[in-house]
């Protein structure tokens, strides 16, 4: 989706239309706005933060203010202090907006609501992507947000912190989970292969690949092995039964499994041993409750993608690829490199901000026809003006 796709949008959805904005306004600005129109209109200049640091992600809120500009027949400068991509400290202003108080004064709900969770998920899928930096990941937020307004926010923002990383030589995010936010990483379709309710509809793990394999034989195959709680025997299986595919790395097998159970053939001693074998510093320090359920606990650990990564490759099999997914955040990345965990490709919808409270963004006016003039305790927000 280009610019000018990104804007029509808008003004289709009526997200730039006058009535629109003023019944998703704050009602103070709204009235802010009449009073200043039977007062007199000023030239005002917004500066825009957050409380926490951030990689700056301001493409949607500028890209709105533009379409929002070329509706109404106005100017709009917005001042954007951060490049796209860059880092930013608690506090610093991202932008400067400067205009007519009437026009403006009924955006901030909506500015802000463009901009602050955006540069929170940016900077959680840089971390991601740094910490598991020979790792490719796969954006997995649709399912977690709150209808596609929400989505596309997040998508754009972890395409901008992957971008960044992948700047400092990480592989980063690849590709979304479907065709409508495909384009910020960059490729016209979603990836991903076969979901669970496909292996249940199959009967078996085997079945489904070999669906799947029937109708999209260009494809490579990804088999999604935790339905039937076999993830090691059914893997091997699908293996064997595609031993060109596994051989030439076009085929992978996916770990998904519950957080209620160990994957096959694991309990909480021989996870232990697992990595014990291939990364004994892992778990020979203090680690707390939640970093040991990433390394040697139920579900999507360290030790079970080491384990799969064993079997594969005792079976012959190494060069089939491990894609693990299940609420792989900051954390568990960190925790995955820790243990130098041999997987391949994540899929995850975890940069989506786990404490909403820090996405808030906040605008403040800090100049009245290019006098400067801010609220006590903003102080900061000027000498920042000032190096515009």
């Amino acid at each position: 989706m280009t610019h000018g796709d990104r804007t029509r949008h808008d003004r289709g959805a009526g997200a730039v239309e006058q009535d629109v904005i003023a019944a998703r306004t704050d009602a103070y600005f709204n009235r802010t706005r009449a009073i200043v129109e039977h007062f007199g209109d000023r030239k005002v200049t917004y500066a825009i933060f957050l409380r926490r640091p951030v990689v700056s992600a301001p493409r949607l809120m500028v890209d709105w203010l533009h379409a929002v500009a070329a509706e109404r027949g106005i100017e709009i400068e917005c001042d954007v202090m951060f490049p796209e991509g860059t880092w930013v400290g608690a506090g610093e202003p991202l932008a400067y907006v400067t205009g007519s108080f009437a026009q403006l004064a009924v955006l901030e709900t909506l500015v802000l609501q463009r901009l602050g969770p955006a540069c929170v998920a940016a900077h959680n899928a840089y971390q991601m992507s740094m910490a598991l930096p020979h790792v490719r990941f796969m954006a997995m937020e649709a399912r977690h947000c709150a209808g596609f307004g929400m989505q596309e926010q997040m998508a754009y923002a972890a395409s901008v912190g992957s971008h960044a990383a992948q700047k400092e030589g990480a592989l980063g995010f690849i590709g979304s989970a479907n065709d409508a936010t495909a384009h910020y990483f960059g490729t016209k379709k979603g990836l991903g292969t076969m979901p669970h309710a496909l292996v249940g509809y199959a009967g078996s793990t085997l079945r489904a690949a070999e669906m799947f394999h029937e109708v999209y034989p260009d494809m490579d195959l990804v088999v999604l092995v935790d339905y039937f709680g076999r993830e090691v025997t059914d893997a091997l299986e699908v293996c064997r039964h595609f031993p060109d595919l596994a051989a030439t790395g076009r085929l992978a097998v996916r770990l998904d499994t519950h957080g209620g159970r160990f994957l096959e053939g694991l309990d909480p001693q021989s996870s232990y041993d697992v990595l014990e074998r291939h990364t004994p510093g892992s778990i020979r320090r203090y680690r707390s409750d939640k970093e040991l359920r990433y390394l040697v606990g139920t579900g999507v650990s360290a030790a079970a993608i080491w384990r799969m990564r064993e079997a594969l490759d005792e079976a012959g099999f190494a060069h089939v690829r491990i894609i693990a997914s299940s609420g792989f955040s900051v954390e568990k990345c960190l925790s995955m490199a820790d243990a130098h965990a041999p997987v391949d490709v994540i899929g995850t919808g975890s940069f989506i901000p786990d404490r909403w409270s820090e996405t808030y963004a906040t605008a403040d006016i800090v100049a009245y026809d290019d006098v400067p003039r801010v609220k006590a305790g903003r102080e900061f927000l000027l000498r920042h003006m000032r190096n515009r």
